[in-house]
């Protein structure tokens, strides 16, 4: 039941991953849009299969103990009694099925958004910022579902898929702080505190060398394929349906590709050679380097301001601050996931 149950739920998330980046791309460079388009219906499949895997694994869970079976802390995480106990629920099932409920939930507000002001001009609609947050929510979930099961092979590689899914995920959350009148950018600094935090997260939990440099790996493949299939998919599709391209738009990775640190890779070798001196430096090191390559990303891709010399100096500072804190959180937060275990780096 573990890596089945885990298994249609990293499905479900990764479904969502791909149609959120394609949706994304589509709002760029075409625009208008409808609730039934075929981005929307793989977010709301990719939610779907993760909310009744959770479903089905809590269901089996409740079963089993009313049998007289002690649930397994390695199914899904610390078994939760709900409903006054008529339920078992594994924490990360029941995070990712709380997540799922709630983001199909939202999308009959969606569906009634559409209906009252046709199609979406922009991206940051209110039933769109909820669907990110529901979706966000699920994706934590099969971290924790992932966590639980570290000890076994299985585990530790869907642990290396739901990490860099959720920091893949993440650039559509740190878009909602741009509008910060800061002396530094403040979407460089919020993803650094993110991946930052992940990747300590990962080697804290797993424990073993070489953790966080394979989330990182995994993190830049997700990247690499997104980069290309978003706005391939995006032009096919307006082809099919007869819409046209915005005008000089079309080639160019979405918001979500482009918004991973692609210095990442540095950030876990940084992570990897340091954390044994300490947690602290090694996060800070890590987010000087996320701060000072990312600004540079993002104002060669475009999504980002002009990379000027005091932008580059106030944002890298902010990056090796944001990274020490991503570090100190990560590496409790790892502590916690490994309770009763001497935690090592």
């Amino acid at each position: 039941m573990r890596p089945i149950g885990a298994g249609f739920v990293l499905l479900g998330t990764g479904i969502s991953l791909v149609g959120t980046s394609w949706d994304v791309q589509w709002h760029i460079d075409v625009g208008p849009d409808t609730f039934f388009t075929l981005p929307h219906l793989f977010i709301y499949a990719g939610s779907a299969i993760a909310g009744i895997a959770a479903l089905v694994v809590v269901l089996a869970v409740t079963a089993a103990q009313r049998r007289g079976e002690t649930p397994d802390p390695r199914d899904g995480g610390v078994p939760i009694r709900v409903f006054g106990g008529a339920f078992t629920a594994p924490l990360g099932y029941l995070v990712t099925g709380l997540g799922a409920a709630a983001f199909l939930l939202y999308g009959l507000t969606d569906l009634w958004w559409h209906t009252v002001y046709g199609f979406d001009a922009v991206l940051n609609s209110p039933p769109h910022v909820a669907l990110f947050t529901n979706i966000s929510i699920t994706m934590i979930g099969a971290v924790i579902i992932a966590a639980a099961a570290r000890d076994q092979l299985w585990g530790r590689i869907a642990m290396a898929i739901s990490v860099p899914a959720l920091m893949t995920f993440f650039p559509i959350t740190a878009n909602a702080f741009q509008g910060l009148n800061l002396p530094f950018d403040t979407i460089v600094a919020a993803t650094v505190l993110i991946v930052v935090l992940l990747l300590v997260v990962t080697r804290v939990a797993i424990g073993r060398p070489g953790a966080a440099l394979a989330t990182a790996a995994a993190l830049l493949a997700m990247q690499g394929i997104l980069w290309v299939f978003t706005p391939w998919a995006t032009s096919a599709y307006a082809d099919s349906v007869g819409l046209p391209m915005r005008d000089g738009m079309g080639g160019e990775p979405s918001l979500i590709p482009s918004g991973i640190p692609l210095a990442a890779l540095l950030a876990a070798v940084a992570i990897e050679l340091l954390l044994r001196r300490g947690p602290l430096l090694s996060g800070a090191i890590a987010g000087l380097v996320l701060g000072f390559t990312f600004v540079l990303q993002r104002s060669w891709l475009g999504y980002g301001p002009h990379a000027t010399p005091l932008l580059l100096l106030t944002t890298t500072i902010a990056g090796a601050l944001f990274g020490w804190l991503g570090a100190y959180l990560g590496s409790r937060f790892g502590a916690m996931v490994r309770v009763g275990e001497k935690v090592t780096a």
